[in-house]
C-alpha cells in the first residue's frame, strides 16, 4: 500500500497485455473548446455501445485553452477497428471537422498496466 492510500480507498490493477492505445489532440478554433467539449461527451454518453473500448478519458490541456486531449485503449486491434466504424464514432467524426483548427495529432502507444483506486468511480458515479 503506498502512502497517499487509505485502507477505505482500495487500489485496483491490472495487466494490459494486447491492449491497443490513443492519444489524440483535438485543437479546437479559438474560442471553441466548449462545442468541442459538447460533441465528445455526446459521443462518450454512447461508449457503450462500443463494448471492447474499455476507457475513453477527456482531459484539458492546462496551458492551452483550445486543446483537447483524448487517452482511449481497445482490447484488441480488432476492437479498435470496430470504434473507427461504430455508429457514435462516426456521428462524431462528421460532428466536430469544423470545429477543429487542425487535423487531430494521433500518437498509437500499448498500454501495459493500469492502476486505479476505485473511490474515484464510486465518488463519481452520478457523471
Amino acid at each position: 500500500m503506498s502512502p497517499d492510500q487509505s485502507p477505505a480507498e482500495p487500489m485496483t490493477s491490472a495487466l494490459l497485455p494486447g491492449r491497443v492505445g490513443l492519444f489524440v489532440r483535438l485543437a479546437a478554433h479559438p474560442g471553441g473548446r466548449t462545442g468541442l467539449l459538447d460533441a465528445l461527451h455526446t459521443y462518450a454518453d454512447q461508449i457503450s455501445a462500443e463494448p471492447n473500448t474499455e476507457a475513453f478519458v477527456i482531459a484539458l490541456d492546462p496551458e492551452d485553452e483550445d486543446i483537447v486531449w483524448l487517452y482511449e485503449w481497445f482490447t484488441d486491434e480488432a476492437a479498435l477497428e470496430a470504434h473507427r466504424l461504430s455508429q457514435p464514432f462516426t456521428e462524431l467524426v462528421a460532428a466536430i471537422p469544423d470545429m477543429l483548427a487542425a487535423p487531430p495529432g494521433l500518437l498509437r502507444i500499448d498500454p501495459l498496466r493500469v492502476d486505479l483506486q476505485t473511490a474515484v468511480l464510486k465518488d463519481n458515479a452520478s457523471l
